[in-house]
């Protein structure tokens, strides 16, 4: 019987994050509080966002508005890596990084994880940015989903080519 395998990936949906996008810029079009601010946020490059406002707490405002719009996705909030408002002017600015891939000391720590905890005859190999997981049993390859889900990475993590 050949082994059964699935992939661990951090991938993000662009049409997703771009959807999410136009949804808070349209929201801070027509909200109120944001009548007057400046309040802008657009993409900055093909794996960047950038949000405009002519204050900090009206920057984070529109920071969190967008968080919303991405959990309303079903976006992982890991996928963004935002910086502190900054001075440019007279505005505020907030540069958001969009992180996508498995880094390969991350894919090291999941593949230990996986050695260590996980049920035996588990194999754990890195390929690029993702990690490949294989087994004989269905069943381990089940429980090291349950394992890596019950971790706390500080990057999204989904479960591609399960065979």
């Amino acid at each position: 019987m050949a082994d059964s395998s699935f992939d661990i990936v951090s991938k993000l949906d662009r049409q997703e994050v771009d959807n999410a996008l136009s949804q808070a810029a349209r929201e801070i079009a027509t909200r109120f509080d944001f009548k007057g601010t400046g309040a802008s946020i657009e993409w900055k490059g093909e794996q960047a966002i950038e949000i405009t406002a002519s204050a900090d707490d009206r920057a984070n405002a529109v920071l969190s508005v967008f968080q919303d719009k991405l959990i309303k996705r079903n976006q992982s909030l890991k996928i963004l890596d935002s910086s502190e408002p900054r001075q440019s002017g007279q505005v505020s600015k907030i540069d958001i990084a969009l992180k996508e891939g498995i880094t390969s000391e991350d894919a090291k720590k999941i593949s230990k994880l996986i050695r260590d905890e996980g049920p035996k005859g588990v194999k754990a190999q890195v390929q690029g940015d993702e990690l490949r997981v294989s087994s004989k049993k269905r069943d381990d390859l089940q429980a090291v989903q349950q394992l890596v889900k019950s971790q706390d990475y500080d990057f999204a993590v989904q479960f591609t080519n399960y065979r």
